[in-house]
């Protein structure tokens, strides 16, 4: 028999338009983002959680507002704070004195869409609440684990770690995240229609959920039964092994890694329409899963990125 996982879903005319109705809509909220956009498509598509790094003001929480109203699930927002616990995140026991037992009250991470705003502005111990989430997909409390609802995606958003009032997220919390995004400033254009629009809430309000749960999953599914070649999967190696060996790389890349890079050139594909995964989605892809996966050497000049791209650079493709 063959694996259901990995046989071929064929999508529906339906399905198509609607997630490309999806990604117009959210580019008409964050104007001149479409490559941010595209790839918070491809995270959600692969099942994988989205960290958005810039400087205050520049569109971060109104991106994740505008895919949670745009996919149409449950939505959940938690403004990360230094005085913020983990019970605040998770939920927390409490006794009931009448049935003489504890009873758990369901914090907000029990939701589809969950927006971690400023996520590094919370201490570490607060920050961890997340980890089982994210990677597991489920929370333990007091020693009972309970399930999140189906899908769950996390879009965190944190501020440079040079700002006042950050903590650095602890490198097994980077690695839960999918892939990194920057937003920067926008261009002229693009600057200009968004001081002279609508304002963003009212727009974020009168989004339509163009795409549900049921349809996520078929999404899914068909993302999973993109062909990704021997060739491919080798070439995806190859920069894993090279991530290891790197000049200025202290830890190079995971097998995890290398898995979320090939889900995610999956689903790259399946939004331009192809049945196949390409190198051009892994080189496209590649600094943004890596880049903040890469832990530097101490005395290491090079970001993050600037590893990435010499590490892409250092691997030709056959």
């Amino acid at each position: 028999m063959s694996d259901p996982s990995t046989t071929p879903v064929m999508l529906t005319d339906r399905h198509r338009e609607a997630l490309s109705s999806a990604q117009a809509q959210v580019n008409r909220i964050v104007l001149g983002k479409q490559t941010a956009v595209t790839m918070s498509f491809v995270a959600l598509l692969a099942d994988g959680h989205i960290l958005i790094e810039d400087l205050p003001g520049l569109g971060k929480t109104t991106l994740a507002h505008a895919i949670a109203a745009t996919v149409g699930l449950e939505f959940q927002r938690v403004q990360f704070t230094s005085d913020l616990l983990p019970s605040d995140v998770v939920g927390v026991s409490v006794f009931d004195g009448a049935a003489r037992r504890f009873e758990f009250h369901a914090g907000p991470v029990f939701t589809n869409v969950l927006l971690a705003d400023e996520i590094n502005r919370a201490p570490p111990r607060t920050q961890s609440a997340l980890l089982e989430a994210m990677a597991e997909h489920q929370v333990t409390v007091d020693g009972v684990t309970h399930a999140l609802p189906d899908p769950f995606f996390v879009i965190a958003t944190q501020n440079p770690v040079d700002l006042s009032g950050t903590y650095p997220l602890p490198d097994s919390q980077l690695d839960r995240f999918l892939m990194r995004l920057n937003l920067g400033y926008p261009d002229r254009d693009a600057e200009r229609a968004l001081l002279a629009g609508e304002d963003r809430r009212s727009l974020i309000a009168g989004m339509l959920p163009l795409l549900g749960a049921d349809d996520l999953a078929q999404l899914r599914r068909a993302v999973a039964g993109i062909h990704a070649s021997p060739a491919l999967v080798d070439y995806v190696q190859a920069l894993l092994t090279r991530s290891r060996q790197q000049p200025g790389v202290r830890v190079g890349l995971s097998p995890r890694a290398g898995l979320a890079l090939l889900r995610a050139s999956r689903a790259l594909a399946l939004l331009q329409g192809r049945d196949h995964a390409l190198p051009d989605d892994v080189q496209r892809l590649f600094p943004l899963i890596a880049s903040h996966r890469l832990v530097a050497d101490t005395d290491a000049a090079d970001s993050g990125d600037a590893l990435a791209m010499a590490i892409l650079q250092a691997i030709p493709v056959d």
